[in-house]
């Protein structure tokens, strides 16, 4: 089974979404509250607003249960989110409808708390629409954007590189592309041939990074940093990762 359509998964990225940090972050430790909000965070420390354009388009891929998708919002007057997952898609659309998420928080074996969080109050919610879809083959009908946002993604599909390589089409000149990833490569998700780095090639280390680079040829690089982030599983286990954040852009 695709555990992104298993309901266990579905709690852990609502709550990753739209969960406040005193919600996510376990009591005593308020140092992690920085590492909390990572969706919300995906836009507000990559994007360069002052570069986005008037009536700017705005596409979300893989774009989950939506949090990213609703961030764009502020500064985009069109923003698509597109997902894999069907059950990621219903959970978005529902909050775009209410204006809520509404989500069972677990704390331990089949004991959870129920959490019901509203959106900001700035969100415009009608400029967001969400779309079903393959990262690794978006359809042209789309358009082109001012703003691309592939969030945890390139680590988590079959052909990356198929993936990367329709950008160029997608996008504006002028386009930001905002990328993060922990490049957490495992086969369960990709192939090891189809992995972007983590190997060595020429007897030396290859990273992505490095692929990324050879590959965005049609990029410009204007940005690079950390940004770590905490998904709660349960009151006891957590997962801390750090993704690096790259915005590039389109020449």
């Amino acid at each position: 089974m695709n555990p992104y359509e298993t309901d266990k998964l579905l709690s852990e990225y609502l709550l990753f979404h739209y969960g406040s940090p005193e919600q996510v972050v376990p009591a005593g430790f308020p140092e992690m509250i920085q590492f909390s909000t990572f969706p919300v965070r995906c836009v507000s420390e990559t994007l360069q607003s002052d570069l986005v354009p008037a009536n700017a388009r705005a596409l979300d891929i893989g774009c989950a249960v939506g949090r990213s998708s609703f961030e764009l919002s502020r500064y985009c007057s069109e923003v698509v989110g597109v997902d894999f997952s069907q059950k990621f898609i219903a959970a978005a659309q529902s909050v775009r409808e209410t204006g809520y998420a509404q989500f069972d928080r677990i704390e331990e074996g089949r004991l959870a708390t129920r959490l019901q969080n509203f959106l900001p109050a700035d969100i415009r919610r009608h400029r967001v629409r969400f779309l079903q879809g393959d990262a690794q083959c978006l359809s042209p009908d789309m358009g082109v954007f001012d703003v691309v946002l592939a969030a945890n993604l390139i680590d988590r599909i079959r052909e990356p590189l198929k993936f990367l390589r329709q950008l160029p089409g997608l996008m504006k000149p002028g386009g930001q592309l905002i990328l993060t990833s922990p490049y957490t490569w495992l086969e369960e998700f990709t192939p090891a041939t189809n992995w972007l780095g983590g190997f060595e090639q020429n007897e030396r280390p290859f990273t992505t990074h490095e692929r990324l680079e050879a590959e965005l040829s049609d990029f410009i690089l204007l940005s690079r940093k950390d940004l770590p982030f905490l998904i709660r599983e349960h009151a006891r286990k957590y997962q801390w990762c750090i993704a690096e954040a790259t915005v590039w852009l389109r020449r």
